[in-house]
């Protein structure tokens, strides 16, 4: 049996990738059984290894072929990726949404600068509105920006929009929606096409019809 390696993506996708791969057929036990702190598992009799890995790094071990497949959230992708993957399946998990957004009591204000996780994302968004911004990066809570004045608006994540209610924010703004997708090396995809196929199509099949 052709053996693959997938890696998959630490946190809250986590649970509902491993609940879809175990409807899609797959022994996730290795992975769900595993008390300790190992980040390559083994399930030696359905021949996949799993690679834990924190999200922003999927796509570096799918790139460099130490992980066959991978499962990262689409805005990883769109920040880090240049069609270097191959994207094979949209998995419809962790839906949210890209999105600008600026401080309800600010909205007249021109946008001359904007805070983000997300720099490559914001930059190519708005050179492609032909807007000229200044793009500031930060790890942490983007929110804070437009409230201390360091930004007029936010590029972020948004699911439930309670962070940026909470912070008197509002979206004025979509870029893109943002779902969890299955993305292969180029290499592993020509070498192991069978098995990936496979793989692929088992997942498809449960994607498409719980979502019919």
């Amino acid at each position: 049996m052709t053996e693959l390696t997938v890696a998959l993506s630490k946190g809250r996708i986590l649970n509902p990738t491993l609940d879809l791969l175990a409807r899609a057929g797959f022994d996730t036990g290795v992975v769900l059984k595993s008390s300790d702190r190992r980040l390559v598992l083994k399930d030696r009799a359905g021949g996949i290894n799993y690679i834990m890995a924190k999200p922003q790094d999927i796509p570096t071990y799918v790139e460099y072929g130490v992980a066959d497949l991978g499962v990262v959230g689409k805005d990883v992708l769109l920040e880090q990726t240049a069609g270097v993957l191959y994207e094979l399946l949209d998995l419809r998990l962790g839906y949210c949404r890209m999105v600008v957004a600026r401080h309800r009591d600010r909205l007249e204000l021109p946008i001359h600068f904007v805070a983000t996780k997300y720099p490559l994302i914001t930059e190519k968004y708005f050179q492609e509105q032909g807007r000229q911004v200044e793009v500031i990066k930060l790890h942490g809570s983007v929110e804070l920006a437009p409230l201390l004045n360091l930004a007029e608006a936010v590029v972020d994540l948004v699911s439930t929009g309670k962070t940026l209610k909470e912070n008197n924010l509002v979206e004025v703004e979509e870029i893109a929606p943002i779902t969890t997708r299955l993305v292969a090396n180029q290499g592993s995809y020509q070498m192991k096409s069978h098995r990936i196929r496979e793989f692929v199509n088992s997942l498809g099949r449960v994607v498409n019809g719980s979502h019919a």
